[in-house]
């Protein structure tokens, strides 16, 4: 496959937070989740969710994959049809929770986990990009993030090979809101582009573990980032909050001009330095 323009930064919205990122020579893919409509979504101790939407890509259509970004291992995230479909050469970058699994269980053995602030560097061609893994909670309260598996979000640095980054994205994963995510903007304070994982998603008894509307609105403030777009809110029956929730808690707060609206099936181009992204 002919490479992307050098600077150009696409992103093909296949659904819940499955993103195929492409830059250069490189092609990567967030969050692998290929299940059909009506088919279930394992979320461990017997919960499932079923799906409600169909990905815009089947898993046995994608183009070959240099890297996947997986934040965490739940069924809406990583599933059987990745499991079955994905080439078990390709390297897997995730938390180290889930690299064991995918090594142990699934024969993914260039599965790789990094802990908070720690990074890796991939090469192809004249591209790279820099994974640096960030903070991340899958819920506030102590008990249950325990029986939670450990969630990270990433920050994806594209460049030229050994050059100076061109374009920074934020993947946020699935977090709540909390004070550790303030580092993230110390650390990183620009970035290209922000994609937000929403949905408000309920498990048994009200417990919320991902972001609702008004918390995705809330973090895209505190970061600053100039763009954003929402993903991983309407394809699984725990999702709770619906995308306007989001459009509406950001026009509130005078966010609106920053959104991407890039629905399912659809791209989003970034170039450096562009006003705004391009979306078709």
């Amino acid at each position: 496959m002919a490479a992307f323009d050098d600077d150009t930064l696409d992103l093909h919205f296949i659904g819940t937070a499955t993103v195929l990122v492409r830059y250069g020579d490189l092609t990567l893919l967030t969050d692998p989740n290929f299940l059909h409509r009506g088919e279930r979504a394992h979320l461990g101790y017997g919960l499932t969710s079923r799906r409600l939407t169909e990905p815009a890509l089947d898993v046995t259509d994608l183009p070959p994959l240099d890297v996947v970004v997986l934040s965490h291992l739940h069924g809406d995230h990583w599933d059987h049809r990745a499991s079955r479909h994905l080439d078990r050469s390709v390297p897997v970058v995730t938390t180290t929770h889930a690299a064991r699994r995918l090594r142990t269980w699934q024969g993914f053995d260039r599965a790789g986990g990094l802990h908070t602030w720690e990074s890796c560097t991939f090469r192809l061609g004249a591209s790279q990009v820099r994974v640096t893994a960030l903070p991340g909670r899958h819920s506030l309260n102590p008990v249950l993030g325990r029986l939670l598996p450990p969630v990270m979000g990433s920050m994806l640095e594209f460049g030229p090979r050994d050059g100076e980054v061109r374009l920074r994205l934020y993947v946020s994963g699935d977090t709540l809101v909390y004070d550790g995510l303030k580092e993230i903007a110390r650390r990183f304070p620009h970035a290209d582009l922000a994609v937000l994982h929403l949905g408000g998603t309920e498990l048994p008894g009200g417990l919320v573990v991902t972001m609702d509307g008004a918390q995705g609105a809330d973090l895209a403030r505190r970061l600053g980032y100039p763009r954003v777009l929402p993903v991983h809110y309407d394809d699984y029956t725990v999702f709770r909050s619906p995308l306007e929730d989001f459009v509406t808690a950001a026009d509130d707060l005078g966010l609106r001009d920053r959104l991407v609206h890039c629905p399912r099936g659809e791209h989003a181009r970034l170039v450096p330095h562009a006003d705004r992204p391009t979306v078709g």
